[in-house]
């Protein structure tokens, strides 16, 4: 399942319970176009209920400062409201995953 937050209250019940992926990304960006296909295509298929937050950094700028996000693509990988990985750039599928397995 895909949700998109735009507050931080948003953001923090969106990634309190179970494995989330946080999508920090931008229309006009095309490697968080890319990213948001793998996503789609690759990670969410080989997750077993995987949930996907979606974070327009330009619809939600404070969301993004609050985070510290610099670059986009940005990802980070949460466990049951606990960040576990973060990722910047079109990052690999098996990166990601793993980032869940432990």
């Amino acid at each position: 399942m895909e949700t998109n937050v735009k507050t931080k209250e948003e953001f923090e019940k969106a990634v309190s319970k179970g494995n989330v992926l946080a999508d920090f990304w931008a229309t006009w960006c095309g490697p968080c176009l890319m990213m948001g296909e793998k996503i789609r295509n690759e990670i969410v298929p080989a997750a077993n209920g995987l949930e996907i937050v979606k974070v327009n950094v330009d619809e939600a700028p404070e969301l993004a400062a609050a985070f510290g996000i610099t670059a986009i693509p940005h990802l980070v990988c949460f466990k049951d409201g606990v960040k576990k990985a973060e990722f910047t750039g079109v990052t690999g599928a098996g990166e990601i995953l793993a980032a869940f397995a432990g």
